[in-house]
């Protein structure tokens, strides 16, 4: 079988070599150069194949090597004096023996390709056998057609008889072929990546003399995510005699070869003209770096991996091995790491997104809320011992070490702490504190200091709700013996809690007084005014929580506030007793008041201490009359009854305490109706509360208002048009007189029903007033007048002039016989002149005696109307005496007389009755106008009984409907029409509404 020719080893592809087809194809060959240059030539990823080129290219270039020495008689390896060599005797050489140069230079190659074929072997061995091994999640792309293998590379069983897997080969991320002809760097950075730190080692064992230089462009090529203990022994340390980077032991690692064989390659690739590739990388570094560079590459890297990956442990595990390196200027660096970490992975529920800049801008006290933001009350003493005290003393340490020392730093920050926490944590700080714990297990180490946060913590709360937890805290604090202190004074302590009721008071400055303030009030007190202050804080915890029991609890600082203000104790010992219970608990039983009265009469005395509760300002007697009085509020009144009875607190009150009460809370209970039935609502309990006590006079004037307050809205008294008269307008109208006026007003026949309307001025509280009742006998009169209900008018006059006669029979001289005298003539007057009222011999006595009551400045005007009435009468009885002697003796009655008289027998023309027209001289004459005369003859009474009532006003005019009404025609009497037109006007002078006059 003949050999294989040149031409078909370039036949043959990459993939198709085998161990048995190289030797088969180029064992054959006898140029050496030829062969030598097609092993060089050939690359595959297969590493039998690799090593089955080189061994025959090496083998084909030895030659040519050792001709090279033997001409020029160089050493052997042995030699130490390479620097005896003489590289221009060996350049001459190879310019005469080029061929030689070719195989010498190929030879340097292929023995440099060798050297890293050991480093690929070396390297994979040292493959995690999981690496590159796909998961599940991988399946998918198990069939992706883009995927590449690892550049082909293919490895058979035997392996070169290197002792590595063949998937090693397969699953190196460098394929061999990239790895033998690129440079070191982007492979050792590549491989940096991946993380396969072994193999990384195994390259830099071999080749670090080519890596030193660039020994921080690996570095930054470690992956953040990766833990640093995997490659901490890579990382640069600091020598300490030098101050500066401490070399590594690989820094001078590289092929070795002999001198001859290193000047034999350097004069072949110099006779070939051939310059020696230098690889550029950048950030070359061939200097070892200063300590202080040192630590800028730590801090950077740091960086690095917070903000690639926010990985707090591997921040802080490369700072930690740094620092162990003696790399300077990394301690405060890797205290915040360290405290960050702890914030980060111990502190409970941490979720926010944190990085070394927002750490370092933070301020301690913000720092401190963070570390326990999401503690509950059951872990936070145990988070503050544990999280927040170790920075608190990082934080210390510092200010020492800055040259600012402040032993009560970390206290101070925790006090400010605890001042703005809830107040559920702060009992757990204190139960955590109590001075029976170790020192080493408590949050608050300083007995008086838990005393000052206390008492800041419970003034300074605006909480209503958490008494218990108060109570919690209170029950936390140490007790003191103030025997063993000889300077203890009890009036020092009690005018320094005095001083601070004026602390805590508002102001515009300051609107609330925080726990943080009350802590500076309390900071400077010595331990017998914190004692004091623990003891009045007991009793007002005590009174806080009764408060809260019947549901009108204290702010902590009203207490302080109160302390010396009684109109502040009177005013919340009414809340209580009028909203104990709330709307939503109310007090049902009998028990439950006598409950209530045992806590107000508690609050009003002294306890143990001899310390003044809430109420310690108010008499026993005093809150024994706010209860009452909050009793009778609810409408208890069976209770009331009992207790009155029963309750040896209630019955001590005097009967005028107990009459006093019931006047007020019934007289409440009026005031807020919002209907004037006394059968229902607030009237009836208004009128009901007047039950308990026992009858008296008052008691029974009121119980009188009350059913004429009823009565009143019964007749639909109108406060304005639509509006009914509301209770509490009844109570502040000055003149009650004036709502009987308004009844009459707006009740057509009202003034028929004259006792009722008497009766309900008694029950207004005019009982035994004469002068009301003349008043309201005048307010019917007339109504009665207004209505044309003569009859009923002049008996309602008659009774009220009988009134008035017997006034001034007992005493003409007082002014209220004087008032009821005015009343009496002006309405008599106004009866008496009115011409429709056609009684002659009545209308005479009214005039008649309303010239016996009127003042003398009016005698001359109702004299006149007197005189024209008499002439009248006169001519009347003239005019019957004709008429009989006419008819023969017969009586002529006084109408038809009249009636003659006015019609057939004296008929004057229009000129002489308006020539004999007198308007009668009234008051309304003599004054400018018709107020000032209601003001002159009425005073401020008169004016509020006469009505405009009855028919309309065109019915004036019109023909009478009465049966015995004279009959007109239509030129009646001008001086009757006018004089009507008087008697309306003072209709409206008296009170009557304009629309009704």
């Amino acid at each position: 079988m003949a050999s294989p020719s040149y031409t078909s080893w370039l036949s043959l592809v990459d993939s198709e070599l085998t161990v048995e087809n190289v030797h088969e194809h180029l064992d054959a060959l006898q140029d050496d150069l030829w062969v030598a240059a097609a092993c060089h030539d050939r690359l595959v990823n297969d590493v039998e194949v690799q090593q089955a080129l080189l061994r025959i290219g090496l083998q084909r270039t030895s030659q040519a090597v050792q001709r090279c020495k033997d001409a020029l008689n160089l050493p052997s390896a042995d030699c130490e004096s390479p620097e005896s060599l003489q590289l221009d005797a060996a350049v001459a050489y190879f310019q005469d023996l080029p061929i030689d140069a070719q195989l010498c230079r190929l030879h340097g190659l292929l023995l440099g390709r060798q050297y890293r074929l050991v480093t690929y072997v070396e390297m994979c061995k040292d493959i995690p056998d999981d690496f590159g091994v796909s998961t599940d999640e991988d399946a998918e792309w198990e069939d992706d057609p883009w995927a590449e293998s690892s550049g082909g590379q293919r490895v058979s069983k035997e392996a070169l008889n290197f002792p590595v897997a063949p998937s090693a080969f397969l699953n190196f991320p460098v394929a061999l072929s990239a790895f033998l002809t690129s440079e070191l760097v982007p492979s050792a950075c590549y491989i940096t990546i991946q993380a396969l730190f072994p193999s990384l080692c195994v390259l830099l064992d071999r080749h670090g003399a080519d890596l030193w230089s660039y020994r921080f462009t690996i570095y930054d090529s470690f992956p953040a995510h990766v833990d640093p203990s995997q490659y901490r022994d890579l990382l640069p340390r600091v020598s300490s005699a030098e101050d500066a980077e401490s070399p590594p032991s690989w820094r001078h690692a590289k092929l070795e070869l002999d001198p001859s064989q290193i000047l034999i390659i350097n004069a072949s690739a110099a006779a070939l003209g051939i310059a020696l590739n230098v690889y550029s990388a950048p950030s070359a570094q061939d200097v070892c770096l200063t300590s202080g560079e040192l630590s800028d590459w730590y801090i950077r890297r740091v960086e690095t991996i917070m903000l690639s990956t926010g990985i707090m442990d591997f921040a802080l595990a490369v700072i930690q091995h740094g620092a162990s390196q003696g790399v300077p200027e990394l301690d405060e660096l890797g205290e915040d790491l360290s405290l960050l970490t702890r914030l980060v992975y111990d502190a409970p529920g941490a979720d926010e997104e944190w990085t070394m800049e927002r750490w370092k801008s933070m301020e301690p006290a913000v720092i401190v809320r963070a570390y326990t933001a999401h503690s509950t009350a059951e872990s936070l003493p145990n988070d503050i011992l544990h999280l927040v005290m170790p920075y608190l003393y990082v934080l210390e340490s510092r200010a020492e070490r800055s040259g600012n020392p402040n032993p009560r730093l970390h206290t101070d920050l925790l006090y400010d702490f605890i001042l703005t926490a809830p107040l559920e944590h702060v009992a757990s700080i204190f139960e955590a504190s109590k001075p029976t714990s170790p020192a080493s297990q408590r949050v608050i180490k300083d007995d008086e200091d838990m005393a000052r946060l206390a008492l800041a913590c419970l003034y300074g709360s605006n909480s209503l709700d958490e008494w218990p937890t108060m109570s919690r805290i209170f029950e936390c604090l140490p007790a003191w013996d103030m025997s063993n202190y000889q300077d203890y004074n009890e009036d020092i302590a009690d005018t320094t809690i005095a001083s601070l009721g004026d602390f805590v008071t508002p102001t515009i400055a300051r609107p609330r007084c925080t726990p943080s303030d009350l802590m500076i009030f309390f900071k400077p007190l010595p331990i017998s005014s914190l004692s004091r202050a623990l003891d009045i804080l007991d009793v007002h915890l005590e009174s806080g929580e009764i408060l809260s029991r019947w549901n009108v609890p204290a702010h902590f600082s009203w207490f302080l506030q109160s302390r010396n203000n009684v109109n502040e104790q009177r005013a919340w010992a009414n809340r209580m007793a009028r909203r104990a219970g709330g709307s939503t608990d109310e007090l049902k039983t009998l028990e439950d008041w006598e409950w209530l009265l045992e806590d107000m009469l508690k609050l009003a005395g002294k306890g143990d201490s001899e310390l003044r509760g809430a109420f310690g300002l108010l008499s026993v007697n005093e809150v024994i009359r706010i209860f009452f009085s909050g009793l009778l509020s609810t409408a208890r009144f069976d209770v009331a009854k009992i207790m009155l009875r029963q309750n040896r607190h209630v019955s001590s009150l005097s009967p005028q305490t107990i009459e006093e009460i019931c006047l007020t809370s019934s007289r409440e209970f009026y005031d807020n109706a919002s209907s004037g039935n006394y059968k229902v609502g607030d009237m009836k309990s208004a009128y009901d509360c007047l039950e308990v006590p026992a009858l008296s006079e008052q008691i029974a004037k009121e119980r009188e208002f009350i059913e004429a307050t009823s009565r009143l809205s019964s007749f639909n008294v109108m406060s304005r048009p639509g509006i009914p008269i509301s209770p509490i307008e009844i109570r502040l109208t000055k003149d009650r007189i004036s709502l009987v006026s308004r009844l009459l007003v707006s009740n057509y026949d009202a003034y028929k029903h004259a006792e009722v309307i008497l009766d309900l001025v008694y029950m207004l509280g005019f009982r035994g007033d004469l002068v009301a009742e003349v008043k309201t006998l005048a307010m019917l009169a007339d109504a009665a007048l207004q209505s044309q209900d003569f009859d009923r008018a002049y008996a309602t006059s008659a009774r009220m002039i009988n009134t008035v006669l017997d006034m001034r029979h007992t005493n003409s001289s007082d002014q209220k016989v004087k008032e009821a005298s005015e009343v009496c003539w002006v309405a008599c007057y106004q009866l008496g002149r009115h011409p429709e009222f056609e009684a002659i011999d009545q209308k005479m006595v009214l005039l008649g005696r309303s010239l016996e009551l009127c003042p003398p400045e009016q005698l001359h005007e109702v004299l006149s109307a007197w005189s024209r009435l008499e002439k009248e009468d006169i001519d009347l009885r003239e005019t019957r005496l004709m008429e009989r002697e006419a008819l023969g003796g017969r009586v002529v009655p006084q109408k038809r007389a009249a009636a003659v008289m006015s019609g057939e027998s004296r008929r004057p023309s229009l000129r002489s009755r308006l020539a004999d027209f007198h308007l009668p001289a009234t008051p309304l004459l003599n004054t400018p106008d018709a107020a000032a005369l209601a003001s002159k003859t009425f005073k401020s009474v008169a004016a509020n009984f006469p009505f405009s009532r009855g028919r309309p006003m065109s019915d004036w005019g019109s023909e009478s409907n009465r049966s015995d009404s004279r009959t007109r025609d239509g030129d009646s009497d001008v001086s009757a029409q006018a004089t009507r037109v008087f008697s309306k006007g003072i209709g409206w002078l008296l009170g009557a509404d304009e629309e009704q006059t």
